[in-house]
């Protein structure tokens, strides 16, 4: 199977496109975005229910597909003579694991298949194949940003993305090295991706990421009218990042726990990989969201220019850090060169850009070193060592570019 490609492309293209559409029914600055993740859940059950479906929590899954991690070859006959079909198989080279993509039998449903399925490898890793969101909304467009901010010093430095597509022709990232994965090799250029990117290493006469000339590996999960945000994209692209060997990948997307997403993920912090991820702006008393809140991945909030936490980011253990999530530009795709942007989503890319100066190869030592130091730099915004709010503290302010004054 080639890489960017699901079990079910049609499935995923649908689902790709619904996520897409409840990301941005609500934009701008002045919109409250909490909640936008259960609004977007529930468009996509609701307008796509042929090829999408809610799991037993009510999280949306890929009707009648289930995921198998590295499952022997007597699981996979005995699931083949119960009636389940292998949609795909992937090699997760970079990780040193199989994940397998199987069809539900017609006489059940996904959840009792699932069921038979652990029945029939009790010792095996099982799950749906869940749908992942992106973690924050672009706003009202702005043509130049307020100020340039002085960029850190790049030298080598190689970050990694997992979100929707790049867009490289776009100002602030023409200059960049970018490496790409996914979507059989088609550039499926996001709204969502592309900010991020900018964030992480964009470089334009008034607009600078924290890290400009480091070269980004950029994994797209989403490519458009390919698969979109379903876990086995993701997983997949996590291990071609293993593979390439990028230090520190940043993962702007939220959705529920999963079993192969953790599996991918324990197997990455192994390897000496630092993974950043916001931690998603469904409200203080939401629960936990994924992969931020994976024992070991660095879980971001986002902060607005008065260095308030934004109402809407998750709270709780998984908060590492906050960094700027509102009231400043980012890249977009459209008439103007720039917007405004709110959510974790855009404070992730700011902690990963910085933890990435730290890094030149997966290193266990090294990763617990950065992150030390950057925890020494936060400032604190309570009175203990970490709160839930804000982790150790806020950093990257000065990496924030204000929207211009406007009359």
């Amino acid at each position: 199977m080639q890489p960017g490609n699901s079990g079910n492309a049609a499935n995923g293209a649908k689902a790709a496109n619904a996520a897409n559409r409840g990301e941005t029914d609500e934009t701008g600055e002045g919109a409250n975005p909490q909640q936008s993740r259960a609004r977007a859940v529930k468009n996509l059950l609701r307008v796509y229910r042929d090829v999408i479906e809610a799991d037993p929590r009510g999280e949306p899954v890929l009707r009648r597909q289930l995921l198998a991690w590295s499952p022997p070859a007597a699981v996979l006959e005995a699931a083949r003579a119960e009636g389940f079909s292998v949609l795909g198989k992937r090699v997760l080279g970079g990780l040193g694991e199989t994940l397998v993509t199987l069809g539900a039998p017609e006489r059940y449903s996904t959840e009792e298949a699932l069921a038979r399925l652990q029945a029939l490898d009790p010792g095996g890793s099982h799950d749906f194949n869940h749908l992942y969101l992106s973690s924050g909304q672009s706003g009202k467009p702005s043509a130049t940003g307020q100020r340039a901010i002085r960029p850190a010093a790049a030298g080598p430095v190689r970050v990694g993305l997992v979100d929707g597509g790049v867009d490289s022709t776009h100002q602030a990232l023409q200059k960049a090295a970018i490496r790409r994965w996914g979507c059989n090799g088609r550039v499926v250029p996001s709204a969502h991706g592309t900010a991020v990117a900018s964030l992480l290493i964009g470089n334009a006469d008034r607009f600078h990421g924290v890290s400009p000339g480091a070269r980004l590996y950029a994994a797209d999960a989403y490519c458009g009218s390919e698969t979109g945000g379903a876990v086995d994209q993701i997983i997949e692209a996590l291990a071609w990042l293993a593979r390439e060997q990028v230090p520190v990948v940043n993962v702007s997307l939220v959705g529920p726990p999963n079993q192969m997403l953790e599996r991918a993920v324990q197997a990455m912090l192994k390897r000496g990989h630092l993974l950043i991820a916001a931690v998603g702006n469904d409200g203080p008393a939401a629960p936990p969201l994924y992969p931020a809140s994976y024992p070991g991945v660095i879980g971001v909030s986002g902060a607005d220019a008065q260095r308030r936490i934004l109402p809407e980011a998750a709270r709780g253990p998984q908060v590492m850090f906050a960094a700027p999530g509102s009231q400043m530009l980012a890249a977009a795709v459209g008439p103007q060169p720039y917007g405004v942007v709110r959510g974790t989503s855009f404070a992730a890319p700011i902690v990963a850009a910085m933890l990435a100066q730290s890094m030149r190869k997966p290193d266990l030592v090294a990763g617990r070193a950065a992150v030390a130091k950057l925890a020494a730099r936060a400032q604190r915004m309570s009175s203990g060592e970490r709160s839930p709010e804000a982790g150790y503290g806020l950093v990257g302010e000065a990496f924030r570019i204000a929207p211009e004054a406007r009359p």
